[in-house]
């Protein structure tokens, strides 16, 4: 039983990841998606109450959003996998502009999210956390580090 969240701004690669690495043993969990917390709430506890692991794919940028997601998970005794996508956030922005329709999302949105962008920690109640960067269309994911 697992839960992993996601944490970076719009326009890293956190649904591409989920795609390519997740979409087979994880239930996908997005606001973009589920469009409020409501739903969203009510898929957790589906996925709590079954035993089923799922991924949080929303920008968590603050301590305070992750920790609603690591309590609820700690308290069903899931284990808990945060992925931090780092970018800068002028290659999110450039990202950002080479998509199309709902995808596309305002540039002040992304700066919004870069501006609350807190680092994750390991002392935030994760089990396990990781840094992704993406290049080339390629994905690479290295243990946390404090120094990063």
């Amino acid at each position: 039983m697992e839960a992993i969240i996601f944490c970076g701004i719009q326009a890293t690669g956190k649904t591409t990841f989920f795609k390519e690495k997740l979409f087979k043993t994880h239930v996908y969990i997005s606001l973009d998606l589920l469009n409020t917390r409501n739903k969203e709430l009510r898929f957790i506890e589906t996925c709590l109450l079954t035993s089923q692991p799922f991924v949080v794919d929303n920008t968590n940028p603050s301590i305070e959003e992750r920790a609603k997601y690591i309590t609820i998970a700690k308290a069903n005794k899931f284990k808990v996998t945060g992925y931090y996508f780092q970018s800068k956030l002028s290659d999110a922005v450039d990202r950002n502009n080479q998509r199309s329709g709902k995808e596309r999302i305002p540039e002040i949105g992304i700066r919004g999210t870069f501006k609350k962008l807190a680092l994750p920690s390991i002392n935030e109640g994760f089990d396990e956390l990781y840094y992704v960067t993406a290049e080339n269309n390629s994905f690479t994911i290295k243990p946390w580090s404090d120094e990063i």
